[in-house]
């Protein structure tokens, strides 16, 4: 393949090249499921970069709390690591009683944990319409599930509002950083999601053995990620993320926090994902997703199906197609979902 120029001046074009002549070295291939889980957990892990050695103490404080017609609403301050605060909406349904199924809800590039919730980011007593059903903590109290909305490293309330001179992009900055200590932000999202289960199960009212994971886009990915590597999770409902890495972050722009150093090397995103297995996975993609194309969704499935079958779960592991775009798709994915939580109650 050669350029407009007729030569391959383009980067892509070499890139290209190496992806079409790389075999991922610990890509699924029939082998013993477990020890491969071991040996690709242990390389992402180690991909995804470092992480703290010691918990800090969570330091838990409650900003609010209030009654909403589906229950209650409480927001609150947990600690991460040293310097790292994370905002979050505890959402319980009222029609439900603990011991509570929580999912951990995380927005993807957008103004905000809010979204979750239907409210402005500036001012949480202001609803405001949110498109594409990513009010994923309202989405959970409507179905009986409580949620624990929170919120990514460089979105939202945890945007850079110190550094003085800022890419167009917040999470570029923090991308960048995290490389030159050794880490990366997706990692630390990742983190971010493990101590929220930390405080989940401080609470006494979370269910150990029913956590779940969702988000869309840029959750959807956490929401994979976190899935492939916190042993504590027990769903996972990535949605519009999930394809083979060279149909969607390595075939377009995109923003660099969906990058991993020397992945691509080792495995594809249906390997990672098989991390997850046998545990019930619902895949959410849109037909008419740009991004993340649906025939590299189904491809990528296809690979993801035969690692379920390998662990002797084909039915736990489901693919849903909503009808439009970048978007989450709630009256598709929730059903197949809640009887996947139906089976463990």
């Amino acid at each position: 393949m050669a350029d407009e120029t007729g030569f391959r001046f383009s980067p892509s074009v070499h890139h290209r090249h190496l992806m079409d002549t790389l075999e991922p070295t610990l890509a699924y291939c029939g082998e013993d499921l477990e020890l491969w889980q071991k040996q690709l957990r242990g390389k992402v892990g180690e991909l995804v970069g470092d992480v703290p050695e010691e918990r800090v103490p969570l330091d838990v404080r409650s900003l609010w709390k209030r009654d909403h017609t589906l229950g209650t609403i409480e927001k609150i301050v947990f600690t991460s690591e040293p310097y790292a605060d994370v905002p979050a909406y505890v959402c319980l349904p009222k029609s439900h009683e603990p011991p509570y199924t929580f999912f951990i809800c995380v927005q993807g590039h957008s103004t905000g944990m809010h979204n979750s919730i239907a409210v402005a980011r500036d001012d949480n007593s202001e609803p405001i319409e949110v498109p594409g059903d990513r009010d994923f903590g309202l989405g959970c109290m409507r179905r009986g599930i409580a949620a624990l909305c929170i919120e990514q490293r460089s979105f939202g309330e945890r945007r850079e509002l110190v550094q003085q001179k800022i890419s167009g992009h917040g999470c570029h900055d923090a991308t960048m950083h995290a490389l030159m200590l050794g880490r990366t932000l997706l990692g630390e999202r990742v983190y971010d999601v493990d101590r929220g289960i930390d405080y989940l199960l401080s609470r006494g009212d979370a269910h150990p053995g029913r956590i779940g994971v969702m988000g869309n886009s840029g959750g959807g990915t956490i929401s994979l990620f976190a899935s492939a590597l916190l042993p504590r999770i027990s769903y996972a409902m990535p949605s519009c993320y999930f394809c083979t890495f060279r149909d969607s972050i390595m075939s377009i722009y995109h923003c660099a926090d969906n990058y991993v150093p020397g992945l691509f090397k080792y495995a594809e995103m249906s390997d990672v994902m098989g991390l997850f297995a046998p545990k019930p996975v619902v895949i959410v993609a849109g037909k008419d997703d740009e991004i993340f194309p649906v025939a590299g969704v189904r491809k990528a499935f296809d690979h993801l199906k035969t690692i379920y079958a390998a662990a002797g779960a084909p039915h736990r592991c489901h693919l849903v197609i909503g009808n439009g775009g970048h978007r989450f798709y709630a009256e598709e994915a929730w059903p197949v979902m809640l009887e996947e939580v139906a089976r463990d109650a």
